[in-house]
């Protein structure tokens, strides 16, 4: 089957989620964009017209993945539920979307040192280049306190807890982190096919983590 071309039958998301898959099964090192192109029937070509490099394939995975996850956390956070009850629901959603794209939540896991150490064009490279690289260290600085933003909603809900007597007295960034990154390790080890489905998993993590800080 001959590749596309860069027309509006592949989408965004289309590319976004094969880039994924792709980084998923060969790693970040391994993958290139003719891999990508070819998981969405594109030629290489087609695919540069859509991203300029595979530095900015892998920030725009991140950033898709990271925006979905809090246009589901934030109004849950901003409710009028209880402490409990915000926190419960908060997990649920995250480890259900972990578990409904586990390709992008790996990724969240094993390609941000990638993320890091995307590489500056050499002296002699174009200015088009230049301007490019600057545009992405910005996207890139942006996505970073867009995940800080997202682990901030998770304190809140913990402090908001521990101020109310809901929650126990605990160390509110460690806890946050190490539920977050009991979170995160779903979407590397989840199979579809497995013995619980994602929700089900989703309501044992929420069980198991509220029960720990629960007075």
């Amino acid at each position: 089957m001959a590749r596309k071309p860069a027309d509006q039958s592949v989408s965004r998301e289309d590319i976004l989620l094969a880039a994924a898959d792709v980084l998923q099964r060969n790693g970040y090192e391994a993958t290139t964009m003719k891999d990508i192109a070819a998981a969405v029937n594109l030629t290489a070509a087609s695919l540069y017209h859509h991203f300029r490099n595979k530095d900015a394939l892998l920030l725009a995975v991140l950033e898709a993945g990271l925006e979905h996850v809090l246009s589901q956390i934030e109004p849950i956070a901003h409710s009028e539920l209880s402490s409990a009850e915000k926190l419960r629901e908060m997990i649920k959603a995250h480890v259900i979307g972990l578990t409904q794209n586990t390709a992008v939540g790996a990724a969240m896991v094993f390609e941000i040192r990638s993320l890091m150490g995307a590489k500056e064009p050499l002296s002699s490279a174009s200015s088009a280049d230049h301007e490019a690289y600057q545009t992405f260290v910005e996207r890139r600085a942006l996505f970073f306190s867009r995940r800080d933003e997202f682990e901030d909603l998770f304190r809140l809900v913990v402090r908001q807890g521990i101020q109310n007597k809901s929650f126990q007295e605990v160390d509110v960034g460690i806890f946050t982190k190490t539920m977050l990154g009991a979170h995160n390790w779903v979407g590397v080890w989840y199979k579809p096919e497995g013995r619980l489905s994602g929700e089900q998993i989703a309501e044992l993590m929420a069980e198991l983590l509220i029960r720990s800080v629960k007075m």
